[in-house]
């Protein structure tokens, strides 16, 4: 296959009306902090154990299509010696991988951050090929204060989303692009419309800049909130606020709009994802969460061998229920019905 086949064979075999994507690529900081709230020791034995019982899951695969991993977990195998990654494709599961190295602050733009790692991506995009890796994925994240994101903010950020997803098509890979608007703050659901919406223009008009086929990639946004320090929005307003800010701004090109979670509990992200499916509009609109499917399994394992089935189940139902809210389906009822 050549590269453009390439890239649309993974988002054929991504992008449904059923399935979501699994975020499995925390940091070794960010899965320690994990791991601190159950009490047990990040090393990479842990680790491994951690996301071999994710991938392991049997029949995870019905209802998710692809896993972004973290760099470690690539090298990784089971217990059987099998790598990770193609434990994930056994069950028709795409791995994926997350590339960028975390932010720092934008000199220039007080309050404004930048994502760090466009150095050397296509070297280690091109390892990443090597070991199975068929997506990427790339982060952003947009502050909101009373002057953030500042024009810079938003133009610099814009900048390296475009040139990191126009790399990973070069080597047919298809990349995610991930423009997060950050959930911190006091703010109203109409001042994260507000910045959504201006990050969102800026980000596509970069994508069209540098040539990257609006086709052949994966956007993963915020949904439309309010900030953490104000009041809760209900689900209809939620999904009105997101829909709208969509239409607006994203192209009907995009085959997959995949909702990062951003801190919503594991029902709330799923009932948000189900009022805006009742919605709709021209893309697939699915999830891509990491803590929001994650938190149930973590707290049912707690590190124990024996846990492990349990754990599975735990993951096997919140990625059912996603599934369902995917399709606009979703009843609160379920939660607590045997599935």
């Amino acid at each position: 296959m050549n590269t453009s086949q390439k890239l649309q064979q993974t988002i054929h075999d991504m992008v449904d009306e059923r399935r979501g994507i699994l975020a499995a690529d925390e940091s070794s900081p960010t899965i320690k902090k994990r791991f601190d709230t159950i009490n047990l020791e990040s090393t990479e034995e842990n680790r491994c154990a951690y996301r071999s019982l994710l991938l392991d899951t049997p029949g995870l695969g019905e209802f998710i299509s692809g896993v972004i991993l973290f760099e470690e977990t690539l090298d990784q195998k089971n217990a059987a010696g099998t790598p990770l990654a193609e434990i994930a494709w056994k069950q028709k599961i795409v791995p994926g991988i997350k590339v960028d190295k975390g932010t720092e602050k934008l000199v220039g733009s007080p309050g404004d951050l930048i994502t760090k790692g466009l150095d050397s991506l296509a070297d280690r995009l091109t390892a990443y090929i090597e070991k199975g890796a068929r997506f990427a994925k790339w982060r952003e994240v947009y502050p909101i204060t009373a002057v953030n994101p500042t024009p810079l903010g938003l133009h610099a950020n814009a900048q390296r989303l475009a040139h990191y997803a126009a790399t990973c098509q070069e080597l047919g890979v298809v990349p995610i692009v991930e423009p997060e608007v950050l959930m911190d703050g006091d703010h109203e659901i109409d001042r994260c419309a507000e910045v959504t919406e201006q990050v969102l223009f800026a980000v596509f008009q970069a994508l069209q800049q540098y040539g990257v086929t609006l086709e052949q990639m994966i956007l993963k946004p915020n949904m439309v909130l309010p900030g953490k320090g104000c009041r809760t929005a209900a689900p209809d307003e939620v999904a009105e606020a997101t829909i709208r800010v969509l239409r607006r701004a994203v192209p009907a090109a995009v085959p997959s709009i995949n909702f990062l979670s951003g801190g919503q509990g594991p029902e709330e992200a799923t009932v948000n994802l189900n009022a805006i499916n009742q919605i709709g509009g021209p893309w697939q609109l699915s999830s891509s969460y990491g803590r929001a499917l994650q938190q149930p399994v973590l707290a049912t394992w707690q590190g124990h061998p024996g846990n492990v089935a349990a754990a599975e189940t735990a993951l096997l139902k919140r990625a059912r229920l996603n599934s369902l809210a995917r399709q606009g389906l979703y009843q609160p009822d379920m939660e607590t019905a045997q599935l």
